[in-house]
């Protein structure tokens, strides 16, 4: 913005055509024009402003990102905010920004299956053309597994957990 008021200013034209033009302010025209003619270009740069400085440094940001994608916690299957606020000395809250910011989910996982039967795709337009294409007075049935229990080996590796992705693991 302040590069563009510049530029109209160069154009010749006064203070209120420019804020007019530019939808601002005509204080904020004469302000940066006055800036930009007194310092020039190192005038569009922005003053120093008040206000408390961060208090979270960037390594420590970096920090809770990477032990968040890289590490567990003893032998717990996820980080939680108290035990990474705990490993980090931040607080829980700081902790849940800094997921929210880079879309980090420690405690939610995916689950996948690559099926290695040599026909499973001529089974699969089997059953799925039961249910888009049903016989006569037939019944469908469907009967699954018992999702909840906890595998102990896995048949295809952990697939780590990235920005905006959860962590996913096979579910045998």
């Amino acid at each position: 913005m302040r590069a563009r008021i510049v530029l109209c200013c160069a154009e010749g034209g006064t203070n209120k055509q420019v804020a007019a033009e530019l939808g601002i302010a005509s204080g904020a025209v004469n302000r940066w024009r006055a800036r930009f003619i007194a310092q020039r270009l190192d005038g569009l740069q922005d003053e120093p402003r008040s206000g408390r400085a961060p208090s979270i440094l960037l390594d420590q940001v970096e920090d809770v990102v990477v032990a968040t994608l890289e590490s567990t916690p003893g032998g717990d299957t996820h980080w939680s905010s108290a035990a990474m606020a705990q490993r980090t000395g931040l607080s829980k809250s700081t902790i849940g920004r800094i997921w929210k910011k880079f879309d980090l989910k420690p405690h939610l996982q995916d689950a996948f299956k690559l099926s290695t039967d040599p026909q499973f795709i001529a089974k699969v337009v089997d059953v799925v053309g039961l249910y888009h294409n049903p016989p006569e007075k037939a019944v469908v049935l469907c009967v699954d597994e018992k999702a909840q229990i906890q595998a102990l080996d896995r048949s295809q590796p952990v697939l780590p957990m990235m920005p905006g992705m959860p962590e996913r693991r096979t579910h045998d």
